[in-house]
C-alpha cells in the first residue's frame, strides 16, 4: 500500500488545476483514468504494483487497436477440447469404482486409484481454465500477434495451461511453470524475482497464503516447493554424467515420478485435511516426495562436503 501511496503521491503532485484554463480539467480527467486502472486492478490491490506507472502507460499506449480476427472457430475447438477431458473424468471415475469394487487392496492397487484420482481432480482445473479461455476469446482476449502462422496459437495469450502439454512434463520444476501459466508468471514476477533470500519457498510460501492456511495447503504446498527444489539440485548433478541411452530412461521415470509427487500435493490440497494425509501414507504413494526431499538433503550435504 506505500509503494500505491508513493504512486498517488507522485502523479497527483505532477497534475495541477487551473480555474483559468479550463483544458486543464480535461487533461486531469485523461490523467486520473489510467491511473485508476493502475493503481484498482487485482494485482496491485493484492500484492502491490507489479511495475511502475510510467511502464504501465507505455504498455497501454503500445496495444494494438485493429481488432483481432474472429475467434468463433478457436472457441468452438476449446469447446470441443473441454467436452473431451470431461468425457475422459467420467471414465476416470467409472475406473475408480470398478478398481474399488473388484480388487483386492494392495500397494499397486493403491498407487494406481490414487494417481486416477489425483487426474480426475486435476482435470477439473484443466476444463475451468479451458472454459474461462473461451470467455475470454469470445470477448476479443488473449489474441497475441506473433511471427507463427497457427492461428490457433496466436489466441493462447491468456492459457493458464493445456492438459497434453503440462502432463508431459518430465520434473517438477517444468510442471510447476505449466500449471496456472498465468497464476506462475505472476508470481515469478511479484515475489520470486524480488526476494533474494529462499525465492522459491517465498513465493511458494505467498501462495500458500493466498489459497489458505490449511494443514493440507501447508504440506503440499511446501512439498511442491521441496521437489522443485530437489529437482533442480539432481538434474544438476546427474543429468550431466548420464549416457543417451541412460537419459532416455532418466525421462521416463522423471516423468513417473513427476506424475506420483504431483499427485500427491493435488491429494494434499484438495482434501485440505488429515484425511487426504491419510490417503497418502496408506497408499504408500507418499514416499515419492519423501525420496526427492531426502536426495535433495544428500546432494547439498556432498556439495558442502566438496566445497
Amino acid at each position: 500500500m506505500m509503494i500505491v501511496w508513493k504512486s498517488m503521491k507522485t502523479i497527483f503532485g505532477s497534475v495541477h488545476f487551473d480555474a483559468a484554463h479550463p483544458e486543464n480539467h480535461l487533461c486531469a480527467c485523461v490523467t486520473l483514468l489510467p491511473l485508476i486502472s493502475y493503481i484498482l486492478n487485482f494485482t496491485t490491490l493484492l500484492g502491490g504494483p507489479l511495475g511502475s506507472y510510467g511502464q504501465f502507460i507505455t504498455l497501454m499506449e503500445g496495444i494494438n487497436l485493429t481488432s483481432p480476427p474472429s475467434p468463433l472457430g478457436v472457441v468452438f475447438l476449446k469447446l470441443m477440447q473441454v467436452l473431451m477431458l470431461e468425457w475422459v473424468r467420467f471414465y476416470l471415475v467409472y475406473f475408480l469404482k470398478y478398481l474399488i469394487h473388484d480388487f483386492n487392496p494392495g500397494i499397486l492397487y493403491g498407487i494406481l486409484s490414487t494417481w486416477c484420482l489425483g487426474l480426475v481432480l486435476r482435470i477439473q482445473y484443466y476444463s475451468h481454465w479451458k472454459i474461462s479461455e473461451c470467455l475470454n476469446n469470445a470477448a476479443g482476449f488473449g489474441f497475441w500477434e506473433d511471427s507463427s502462422g497457427d492461428y490457433f496459437s496466436k489466441w493462447n495469450g491468456l492459457s493458464d495451461g493445456d492438459f497434453w502439454t503440462t502432463e508431459a512434463s518430465i520434473c517438477m520444476s517444468q510442471f510447476a511453470r505449466r500449471w496456472n501459466a498465468t497464476t506462475a508468471s505472476w508470481l515469478r514476477r511479484l515475489v520470486y524475482a524480488r526476494h533474494k533470500h529462499f525465492p522459491l519457498f517465498m513465493c511458494f510460501g505467498f501462495s500458500l497464503w493466498w489459497h489458505g492456511l490449511h494443514l493440507g495447503h501447508f504440506v503440499g504446498f511446501f512439498t511442491w516447493a521441496a521437489t522443485v527444489k530437489a529437482d533442480h539440485h539432481i538434474h544438476r548433478n546427474l543429468f550431466p554424467n548420464i549416457t543417451p541411452t541412460q537419459r532416455k530412461i532418466y525421462t521416463f521415470v522423471n516423468w513417473i515420478n513427476t506424475q506420483m509427487v504431483v499427485t500427491c500435493i493435488v491429494i494434499a490440497v484438495e482434501f485440505r485435511n488429515l484425511s487426504g494425509l491419510n490417503l497418502l501414507s496408506k497408499t504408500y504413494i507418499g514416499l515419492f516426495p519423501l525420496v526427492n526431499i531426502i536426495l535433495l538433503f544428500i546432494i547439498l550435504n556432498l556439495n558442502s562436503l566438496e566445497q
